[in-house]
């Protein structure tokens, strides 16, 4: 008899650049993180009930860094077992409309961040060798767009198009 199917869990990250695309916002999880603690990697939130990734990355924006967000592109995706569940994830650019980053919100019973800084793709690297998908699903994208694996200052350029509701 086969095992039991595991349990899928909805998840987005989101970059967001700097004006000029030099650099990516990063934040710094707490140090009582169960997965990543004190490791510098994207901003990212589950999805809740219907909620679409976009409409995900709008109310993470609000309460995780304190902007309002625009989804501009999809970047990338990826699944990892994680023991009990897959996590499944979903990476898309966004763009900040109002608003300065600032950490922590004060919204409770969710991840709060500790800090934020402009990184590049380096700063990412030690969140994936930890197991970070976002991180992972980002650096290869990079290392995809620039045929190479020194990925230290290049960026993801996302596709421009977003998934209906129903894809």
């Amino acid at each position: 008899m086969g095992s039991p199917i595991k349990p899928v869990k909805n998840s987005v990250a989101f970059v967001i650049y700097n004006k000029n695309r030099t650099r990516f916002l990063i934040v710094k999880r707490p140090p009582d993180d169960e997965r990543l603690p004190d490791v510098w990697g994207l901003p990212a939130g589950s999805l809740r009930g219907e909620e679409t990734y976009e409409d995900a990355i709008v109310r993470s924006g609000r309460e995780k860094l304190g902007v309002e967000l625009k989804v501009v592109g999809k970047i990338g995706e990826g699944e990892i077992d994680r023991g009990d569940y897959i996590l499944h994830l979903e990476e898309y650019e966004a763009e900040i409309l109002h608003g300065e980053p600032q950490v922590p919100q004060p919204v409770p019973g969710i991840t709060q961040y500790v800090q934020w800084k402009w990184g590049k793709s380096s700063d990412l690297i030690e969140a994936a060798q930890k197991g970070s998908l976002c991180s992972q699903v980002y650096l290869s994208q990079v290392d995809q767009k620039t045929g190479q694996g020194d990925s230290s200052n290049a960026e993801a350029k996302p596709d421009r198009k977003l998934p209906g509701p129903n894809q």
